[in-house]
């Protein structure tokens, strides 16, 4: 998959996939933390989605994307306001 196809997967789930109130504690999120009742939603809507650790490989749970792809991830879901990971990790 080219890394324009995977970022119009991501935009499309993004838009797809995040509520109003995922996205305004991601926009109100001023540090590493954000509000955790939104941050826990988005969390089991990315771990159905199989993407809630974009970070690990596959063997453990991860979604075994490139560096690249990892890259786009993030950008996309900043732009959308999504909500961020914990800064301690999952």
């Amino acid at each position: 998959m080219t890394d324009n196809v995977f970022r119009e997967e991501v935009r499309a789930f993004l838009e797809e996939s995040l509520t109003p109130d995922i996205s305004r504690a991601g926009e109100l999120m001023t540090s590493v933390f954000a509000d955790f009742d939104a941050t826990m939603k988005w969390h089991r809507i990315l771990h159905v989605k199989g993407w809630i650790a974009p970070d690990w490989p596959e063997e453990y749970g991860g979604t075994g994307w490139t560096l690249n792809q990892r890259y786009i991830f993030q950008e996309e879901c900043k732009l959308a306001n999504a909500s961020a990971f914990p800064a301690m990790g999952l």
